[in-house]
C-alpha cells in the first residue's frame, strides 16, 4: 500500500469537538506534528474532516 504523510498546519483552537477528536485519533496534537499512515478509506475520511487544518502528501 501507498503511504501518506499528514501534517497539522493550523491550530485546533476553535475547532469543533469532532475535529479535535479526529486529530487526536491520528496522533496530531501540535502544529507541525506529522504522521505517516498507509492510505486507506478510513484515513481519507479522517483527512476530509480535517481538510482545512492539515496538508497531505505522498510519503
Amino acid at each position: 500500500m501507498e503511504n501518506v504523510k499528514v501534517t497539522l498546519t493550523k491550530s485546533l483552537i476553535g475547532a469543533k469537538p469532532n475535529q479535535k477528536a479526529t486529530a487526536a485519533s491520528l496522533g496530531l496534537r501540535k502544529i507541525g506534528d506529522t504522521i505517516v499512515h498507509a492510505d486507506s478509506p478510513v484515513l481519507a475520511g479522517k483527512v476530509k474532516i480535517l481538510a482545512h487544518l492539515v496538508t497531505v502528501e505522498k510519503a
